[in-house]
């Protein structure tokens, strides 16, 4: 059985902290322990606040093109912070801005956003790193445990041709990105040539049904799983060359 349990308690996150030890130190207190297998799924606001990743809008300049993108709707800084923030722009839309980051991700606004801030005219980036980052988050569960988990970072994403938004992993850490299944085969013999499952992203959805947008819960715990593997979030970007919809 898989079990997906949110991790209630956690204060507002602030740079510096010790992510990894509060999320330990609750789930101690709750009888819920962390487990070997577990994966432990944290939402990217989380790991950008306590990495810094904050920029305040007082002192961005915004170029011209900023100030044409933002069309008079939006605040022509934080269009010069996700142009900052973006490797290329895929598309525009007034002031919607599709971008390529500098992970590769294509996502709204290079994953700049102010929802969750620590404050007014504060934006939270993405981490540098989101592989990095969950791998120190792995290592000092470990550290503090004993146990080895898998961690997931997440971030809600938009998705082409389907309304509405859904969690993706955007770092990975002691769990495979992907799950291969081709030259297996179906329960009627057929032989998969295809068929690749995105198991990372179908944990970070998955984490985000008890997870909440506006109760602030930024830790989940998936428990039941028994993955074998060790993927990155760069894994589950696609080749361009093999990207029918660029």
């Amino acid at each position: 059985m898989i079990s997906i349990i949110p991790v209630h308690g956690l204060p507002e996150i602030r740079e510096g902290d010790d992510l990894a030890a509060l999320v330990v130190e609750l789930t101690q207190s709750n009888d819920m322990a962390l487990q070997d297998r577990d994966v432990l799924v944290l939402a990217q606001k989380g790991i950008s606040k306590a990495e810094g990743r904050i920029v305040h809008l007082d002192g961005i300049e915004a170029s011209e093109t900023a100030v044409r993108i933002a069309a008079g709707e939006r605040d022509p800084r934080e269009i010069e912070v996700i142009l900052g923030e973006a490797k290329s722009i895929i598309r525009e839309r007034g002031p919607l801005v599709i971008t390529q980051t500098k992970h590769g991700f294509i996502c709204a606004s290079a994953g700049v956003d102010h929802s969750n801030a620590p404050g007014p005219g504060m934006l939270v980036l993405l981490p540098v790193d989101p592989d990095a980052s969950a791998r120190r988050i792995r290592d000092r569960v470990l550290e503090l445990t004993g146990r080895t988990v898998g961690v997931v970072i997440t971030d809600s994403f938009g998705r082409p041709f389907r309304q509405g938004t859904t969690d993706v992993a955007i770092g990975i850490a002691g769990i495979p990105a992907i799950i291969d299944l081709r030259g297996t085969k179906d329960r009627i013999g057929y032989e998969l040539r295809a068929s690749r499952t995105a198991i990372a992203d179908e944990i970070a959805a998955a984490s985000d049904l008890v997870r909440g947008k506006a109760e602030g819960v930024p830790a989940v715990i998936v428990r039941g799983l028994q993955l074998e593997g060790d993927g990155t979030a760069q894994e589950i970007v696609i080749e361009p060359e093999f990207d029918l919809f660029a």
